[in-house]
């Protein structure tokens, strides 16, 4: 016996499907707004500096740049941060870093004084000094500015004019500069002098002085700056000066007394 086709017809029982545990309308399944905040993600900006007079126009006028403290700043490239000697090989100068194996320079400290040499003689003794100072190089430094009596003639001062450090800068005889600007005047005997005047300066030439005073001028000698002392030692030194004095007046008066 064939079997005969299967055949759905409508008064045969509906196709049932599987149950779901979902029971509701599938309208009502719309998307609803989280009442959680959003966590949005910030990226982090890096805060530069920048010095905005610099960034202006050369040609833009000064006042329209107003210097502020949010806008000023060193340009690019100025400033440069200092090496830092470390220890070790950490530090990224090498295992001794610079310093060496041993030795002084090597140890922490003050290490060794400039021109040092290790006990050999050092450079500033070994090449020649100047010839002739025997005080040192400084001994050599002019301590007057010398005018000649042949200069002071062709300058043109007439008699009874008084001739000093002033007169001479008025005159443009002299122009003193750098340390030559507080040094004293010395009068040198170089030349001839036909008119009288009256001279100050703190030192005279012996030629100097003889022809001034055969010529009649008048000589002023000025008081030289006192050299500091202990005030110990100016105590002895004005005891001194005293008991010289009275000494001086006691000879003096003996050598009057034999007379009278």
């Amino acid at each position: 016996m064939a079997a005969s086709p299967l055949f759905l017809s409508s008064s045969s029982p509906a196709l049932r499907f599987p149950s779901s545990p979902f029971k509701g309308n599938v309208s009502s399944l719309r998307t609803s707004s989280c009442s959680f905040p959003s966590l949005k993600t910030t990226t982090k900006r890096q805060l530069v500096v920048v010095n905005k007079a610099a960034a202006a126009t050369v040609g833009a006028p000064v006042g329209s740049v107003r210097f502020r403290l949010d806008n000023l700043g060193p340009q690019p490239g100025s400033r440069k941060k200092g090496k830092r000697k470390g220890r070790g090989i950490a530090a990224g100068q090498g295992n001794s870093c610079g310093f060496g194996m041993r030795g002084q320079k090597s140890r922490s400290g003050p290490g060794v004084r400039p021109g040092f040499e290790g006990g050999q003689m050092p450079l500033y003794r070994r090449i020649p000094k100047l010839k002739g100072i025997a005080g040192g190089m400084r001994k050599g430094l002019p301590k007057y500015v010398p005018v000649n009596l042949k200069d002071i003639e062709d300058a043109g001062f007439q008699d009874g004019e008084e001739v000093s450090l002033e007169s001479l800068k008025d005159k443009g005889l002299i122009n003193p500069s750098g340390r030559e600007r507080k040094l004293p005047l010395k009068i040198l005997g170089d030349g001839e002098l036909k008119v009288k005047l009256s001279f100050k300066a703190r030192a005279f030439s012996a030629a100097a002085k003889e022809k001034l005073e055969a010529a009649g001028c008048s000589l002023t000698v000025l008081p030289g700056r006192k050299k500091w002392v202990k005030p110990s030692v100016a105590k002895n030194i004005a005891r001194a000066d005293e008991y010289f004095a009275k000494k001086r007046a006691a000879a003096a008066a003996a050598a009057e007394s034999p007379s009278a």
